[in-house]
């Protein structure tokens, strides 16, 4: 495993049930077409330039195919691509490649796209002091890996679930200030009631929400789809008080302009939900 790999267990989980979805009762067309004893050597090829990500989920598909099946990864996850890069060679039952082979591009071609968007937020970022993060807008059931794709691709992360740290947003703060609290005194009923390891992030959209915010004294402050020259502002007004993100609509035609106001930390919900594919094939030898 690489230092940005997912857990195993969660590809594991991710791989068997594609191979199920994909094949439930056998590959036929293999079985009829191609001898049981046929042995083969196969190259998952890149057809374009990015970053690699997914090798993980490539090499498991591939062995939970066939168990006889060698998978040698060439190149680790984050690694740049050119056309022609082989990622992994495959040795062992022609069956089996043939069985693991759309399962095992699938999954490394949704996650390379994820890696190579993310590294272009990245890069236009680059100079800067704010750092990129993901958001938990993933295709169900895909978040583990393709968060790993988003470090693959030079990001960090956000919070994984909603169990891992509090967020305020405005329908949170609808209920709580419903009962009569005002927002300052709301966000520090819930400072009360949380560990006091747990992270607390409070969500804006517009400038004369923060001063209320900002007494309660949350460790990030979410500043949602601000102009350039408020968010400037409301950074200038935290001073450093509390952690600032900025998010909603970051594109990469704005992220370099969000980034010089002087952020912390973009949150780009396109590194997960509007990613293109990274085009790789499985060239195979009989």
């Amino acid at each position: 495993m690489t230092a940005v790999d997912p857990p195993a267990s969660a590809v594991e989980s991710v791989v068997d049930r594609a191979l199920a979805e994909d094949a439930p009762w056998g590959d036929i067309s293999s079985e009829a077409a191609i001898p049981a004893d046929a042995t083969a050597t196969a190259r998952v090829v890149s057809r374009s330039t990015g970053i690699l990500a997914g090798g993980l989920a490539l090499e498991i598909a591939f062995r939970h195919a066939d168990p006889t099946l060698r998978v040698v990864r060439a190149h680790p996850d984050g690694t740049p691509l050119e056309p022609g890069t082989v990622v992994a060679e495959i040795d062992g039952p022609a069956r089996g490649i043939l069985l693991g082979e759309r399962v095992a591009l699938n999954l490394a071609q949704r996650l390379s796209g994820v890696a190579t968007l993310t590294r272009a937020y990245v890069d236009a970022v680059a100079g800067t002091s704010a750092r990129i993060v993901d958001t938990r807008k993933t295709t169900p059931g895909l978040r583990m890996l393709e968060k790993a794709a988003v470090r693959a691709g030079g990001a960090r992360n956000h919070r994984f679930s909603l169990s891992d740290a509090v967020m305020l947003k405005d329908n949170h703060l609808a209920v709580l200030t419903a009962q009569g609290l005002d927002v300052t005194e709301a966000i520090r009923t819930v400072r009360a009631r949380i560990p006091h390891t747990t992270h607390l992030e409070v969500e804006i959209d517009r400038l004369d929400q923060l001063a209320a915010v900002l007494a309660a004294e949350p460790d990030t402050i979410m500043l949602d789809n601000f102009p350039l020259a408020e968010l400037r502002e409301a950074v200038a007004l935290i001073g450093g008080r509390a952690i600032t993100e900025a998010s909603g609509g970051v594109t990469l035609d704005t992220v370099r302009a969000i980034a010089e106001t002087g952020v912390d930390v973009i949150s780009v919900g396109a590194l997960t939900h509007s990613a293109p594919s990274l085009d790789l094939g499985l060239d195979i030898e009989l």
